[in-house]
C-alpha cells in the first residue's frame, strides 16, 4: 500500500461518532443497498438522531435490511423520514407500528432511472456505505452495492465509508478512491444473508417450463425466490449461458458449478458476469470476491433497457402479484398499499423485447394464501406494474402463454386456463361482463 494512501486513510479513520457528527442537521441522506448499508454509521446516527441533534433529514434508499435497522425505528421519525424505492420487511413494520400515521414517503422510479433521480433531482448531502478494505493504490471497492451507490458517493457533499473485511472486493466501475472519501470507519462483521428458499414442487413446474424456453447462448437475467432458484436446476445442462442481471443471486453460483455459464456469446461485457446489485448467501459473497470474470456496474448500465437489448436472447424472469384478463401486472402493491416496489422488472422486459431472439417471463403461482386467493383476477384494482402492452409471457403450474400478437379475447381466454381451476368459471363471467369474450 503506498504510503501516502495509507497516511491518508490514517487521517480519515475515526470512530463511528466522531463520523457522523459531520451529518447536517437537515437535508438529505442516502445510504447503501441491502449488505451495502453500514450498520455502525446508521447506528451512530441513530444515536445522535436519538440525543436531538438531527432535526429534519430525509432518507433516501432501496432494499432495508438488517444494518439499517436502526435508523427505523418509529421514535425517530419525528426527525427522520424514509423515502425508500423499494420497500422491505422493515419498511412495512415500521409502517404498521405508526399507523393511522403516515411515516414512510414511498418514491417511485424505475432502477435504471435511480442514479439520475438521486443526483440531478435529488442532490445528497450525505452518502453513507460499507465498502471492501483500501488496495494499495488507495481504492475501495463497494462490492455488493453499486446500483445508484456508485454515482451518488461520487456526487454527495459528504462521503462516509464503513470498510468491512468481509465485504467482497468486486471489479468493474464500482471503486472509490481514498482521496473521494471524507470520513473512515471500521467495523468488520459477517454481512446480511438472503437464505436460499426450499424449492416446492410448484417451483419445479413452473421453472422447468420456463428452461425449456431457454436456448443455449442466451443471457439470463434472474430474479429471486424459489422459482429462479429451480430454474437454475434445469439449466444446469445449458451451454454458454451469458449473465447481465440486476440481481445476482445465490443460483448463479450452481450454474457456474455445473458448466453452464461462459458469457462467451454475449456481445457486451463478453466473458464476463455483471450485475448492478448482489444479495444472497456467503457462498456467493465468496464467489465474486476477487473474481476477474463478474464486474459490477451502476443501474444506470445495467438496467438500461437499451443496453440490455445490446445481447442477442436475453431472458428476463420476474414474478408478480396478480395480474388481470387485459395482461395488465401489479408487482408491487398489496392490501391497499405499496408492499414491495417495480425494482428493474419493466427494465429488463422491455430491454428483452429489444433483443434480438429476447423473452420476458412473468411467473407466478396461480393462487395465494393457500389456495384461497386467486392471482388472477378480472381487473387489477389498484397500481399497476406494467400495462398490458408490455406484458410477453405469464406461466403458473397451470401452463404457460405468451400475449404478444394476441387479441383481447386470445389473451383473456389463455390467461384463465392459466389460473387455478377454482376460479375459471368465475374468472369466464367476469370476462363476458367486461365484454372481453363472447
Amino acid at each position: 500500500m503506498s504510503q501516502d494512501f495509507a497516511a491518508e486513510y490514517s487521517r480519515k479513520l475515526t470512530t463511528p461518532e466522531n463520523a457522523v457528527s459531520l451529518v447536517p442537521k437537515k437535508g438529505n441522506l442516502s445510504f447503501g443497498l441491502a449488505a451495502g448499508a453500514p450498520p455502525e454509521l446508521c447506528r451512530a446516527l441513530a444515536e445522535r438522531t436519538r440525543a436531538g441533534e438531527i432535526e429534519d433529514l430525509n432518507l433516501y434508499y432501496q432494499l432495508a435490511m438488517a444494518p439499517a435497522a436502526p435508523l427505523l425505528q418509529l421514535d425517530l421519525m419525528d426527525r427522520l423520514h424514509p423515502r425508500p424505492n423499494f420497500l422491505t420487511a422493515l419498511d412495512r413494520a415500521l409502517m404498521k407500528a405508526a399507523e393511522p400515521r403516515m411515516v414512510v414517503e414511498f418514491t417511485p422510479s424505475y432502477l435504471w432511472q435511480l442514479p439520475r433521480v438521486f443526483t440531478e433531482f435529488v442532490h445528497m448531502d450525505v452518502f453513507m456505505i460499507t465498502v471492501s478494505p483500501m488496495d494499495r493504490h488507495g481504492y475501495f471497492s463497494l462490492g455488493t452495492s453499486n446500483d445508484y451507490a456508485s454515482s451518488v458517493a461520487r456526487d454527495c457533499d459528504l462521503l462516509l465509508v464503513e470498510v468491512n473485511e468481509k465485504m467482497p472486493r468486486v471489479f468493474g466501475d464500482n471503486l472509490i478512491h481514498v482521496s473521494e472519501v471524507d470520513a473512515i470507519v471500521e467495523h468488520h462483521a459477517p454481512l446480511v444473508e438472503i437464505p436460499d428458499r426450499p424449492i416446492g414442487e410448484l417451483d419445479e413446474i413452473i421453472g422447468q417450463s420456463i428452461a425449456e424456453k431457454v436456448p443455449d447462448g442466451a443471457t439470463l437475467q434472474l430474479g429471486i425466490g424459489g422459482i429462479p432458484n429451480a430454474m437454475t436446476k434445469f439449466l444446469a445442462d445449458h451451454k454458454d449461458l451469458g449473465i447481465h442481471t440486476e440481481m445476482l443471486t445465490s443460483g448463479i453460483v450452481d450454474l457456474y458449478e455445473a458448466g453452464a455459464i461462459t458469457n462467451r456469446r454475449k456481445n457486451i461485457h463478453r466473458n464476463k458476469t455483471v450485475f448492478t446489485l448482489c444479495c444472497g448467501n456467503r457462498r456467493l459473497y465468496d464467489f465474486i470476491d476477487d473474481n476477474p470474470s463478474v464486474e459490477s456496474y451502476p443501474a444506470s448500465q445495467i438496467n438500461d433497457p437499451a443496453i440490455i437489448a445490446t445481447n442477442d436472447n436475453v431472458v428476463s424472469i420476474n414474478s408478480v402479484v396478480e395480474v388481470d384478463l387485459f395482461g395488465q401486472v401489479n408487482s408491487e402493491y398489496y392490501g391497499g398499499h405499496e408492499f414491495s416496489g417495480v425494482g428493474g422488472q419493466r427494465d429488463f422486459m422491455s430491454g428483452a423485447f429489444r433483443s434480438n431472439g429476447g423473452q420476458s417471463f412473468l411467473a407466478f403461482y396461480s393462487t395465494a394464501k393457500h389456495g384461497t386467493i386467486s392471482k388472477i383476477v378480472p381487473r387489477i384494482e389498484g397500481l399497476l406494474s406494467e400495462t398490458r402492452m408490455e406484458s410477453m409471457w405469464f406461466v403458473t403450474e397451470y401452463g404457460m402463454y405468451n400475449l404478444k400478437g394476441k387479441s383481447s379475447r386470445e389473451r383473456a381466454l389463455a390467461i384463465i386456463d392459466l389460473a387455478h381451476p377454482n376460479f375459471r368459471e368465475d374468472l369466464l363471467r367476469e370476462a363476458r361482463k367486461m365484454e372481453l369474450v363472447p
